[in-house]
């Protein structure tokens, strides 16, 4: 790789995570929203060390040329030409253009499949359920209302849950939710079964209505994560999609 193209490489990858970061949200795809600050401040910096570079090196159009220095040193005609950079310089350039020229999507069901399930904490105590019309819940609350609470609460009462589509076998499957601490690296996911309605396509933002899917004993370890749907809606990806919000019901 040539020297003058190690400055275009960082400039390159530089204008891509400004791409993602300053000019969109699309980082907060893959980090979670304090972090988004630290992805502009290395975009910018990127972005300097190219046009530092560029200028040093005498890059077209970032560098001035004004004739050659009386003091220059003569360019090499023989031996070893040390004004190439490593080869495996080269690995940046693909995700430098991809992060430019087209953002990768969110993780979805292909990472829920291989992730591991997120065990919910404890609940120390639970809000009371408004009393009538479907109960907005994050697929975090369900689980720990389903799993830990004695008072059976959710028995027979309209829920409202949203996430995307992860299939599964003979034409079941889940909604889903993925969840990390730091960025897309540490996901964990949470799934409930839906039954009673087809699948949607793989990936795609659903809200679904439904109750409680009788199975094991509501309120304890072995109550089942299921859900009987009565309705299923597109929705639009939200725009930080590891935030595992309770839908609205209106």
């Amino acid at each position: 790789m040539r020297r003058t193209f190690q400055p275009l490489l960082l400039l390159l990858t530089g204008a891509g995570v400004l791409r993602v970061s300053l000019f969109s949200d699309l980082g907060l795809r893959y980090v979670k929203e304090e972090l988004q600050p630290f992805l502009v401040a290395s975009g910018i910096i990127l972005c300097a060390l190219g046009v530092i570079g560029a200028r040093h090196d005498g890059l077209p159009v970032l560098a001035r040329h004004d004739g050659p220095r009386a003091d220059a040193a003569p360019e090499p005609t023989h031996g070893h030409d040390h004004s190439h950079g490593p080869r495996i310089a080269w690995l940046l350039l693909p995700p430098a253009l991809a992060l430019l020229l087209f953002a990768p999507p969110a993780l979805g069901s292909y990472s829920a499949t291989r992730d591991n399930p997120k065990i919910v904490e404890d609940y120390e105590h639970f809000e009371p359920l408004p009393a009538h019309g479907p109960v907005p819940l994050s697929l975090t609350e369900f689980i720990a209302r389903v799993q830990q609470q004695e008072q059976q609460n959710l028995k027979g009462r309209t829920v409202l849950l949203q996430g995307f589509v992860t299939p599964g076998e003979n034409g079941t499957w889940d909604l889903t939710r993925l969840l990390f601490s730091c960025c897309a690296a540490d996901a964990q996911s949470l799934s409930v079964t839906m039954h009673g309605a087809k699948a949607p396509p793989a990936d795609s933002w659903v809200r679904v209505t439904g109750t409680w899917h009788p199975g094991g004993t509501l309120g304890t370890t072995s109550a089942a994560l299921a859900l009987d749907v009565t309705s299923v809606q597109g929705i639009p990806e939200p725009p930080v999609p590891y935030l595992d919000r309770a839908p609205s019901a209106g």
